[in-house]
């Protein structure tokens, strides 16, 4: 493994790039490691009341529900005090596409999408969670899932341009 840094004043924040010729557990393990060291973090609170730190790349989607804010992974739900708003903001890069006013969904966890004759879009996510998409969501959601297919090189979790 080649490790370089280049200081260079052009930049005005910090690049970690990954390159290889191809895909294999290497790379995944250095961009697992990678996420877990500078992956924006969210405090939740799970079903119990267990705080807990919550990583956005393993999130499934955020929604509201009875004037509270729902984070969702692959096995449980977590209340977080902050708005859908401000989560749009700030986890954006990370995957995360407003599809109705009440949920954010992590574009790299969408298992399928059920396409219906009235224009609705199921989204069911990898864990199996079903949701749908409101019209006027459809088509930034087409164009964000056209966008990933064609970058091919995508590293989930990564932000746009950012490449394996």
């Amino acid at each position: 493994m080649i490790i370089k840094a280049n200081i260079n004043e052009r930049f005005r924040e910090t690049e970690l790039h990954v390159c290889k010729n191809r895909m294999d557990e290497e790379v995944h393990r250095i961009v697992d490691q990678l996420h877990g060291l500078y992956d924006p973090a969210l405090n939740g609170m799970d079903e119990v009341g267990n705080r807990c730190v919550l990583r956005p790349a393993e999130l499934i989607c955020f929604y509201a529900e009875k004037q509270k804010v729902i984070a969702l992974d692959a096995v449980k739900r977590y209340t977080v005090q902050k708005t859908l708003q401000e989560l749009e903001t700030e986890f954006e890069n990370c995957g995360f596409l407003r599809i109705s006013r009440s949920e954010l969904v992590n574009v790299n966890k969408i298992r399928s999408l059920d396409l219906s004759l009235t224009g609705t879009i199921k989204v069911i996510m990898e864990n199996g969670y079903e949701t749908y998409a409101s019209r006027r969501n459809v088509t930034r959601l087409k164009s964000r899932l056209i966008e990933a297919r064609d970058n091919s090189n995508h590293v989930p979790g990564f932000g746009k341009g950012e490449q394996r």
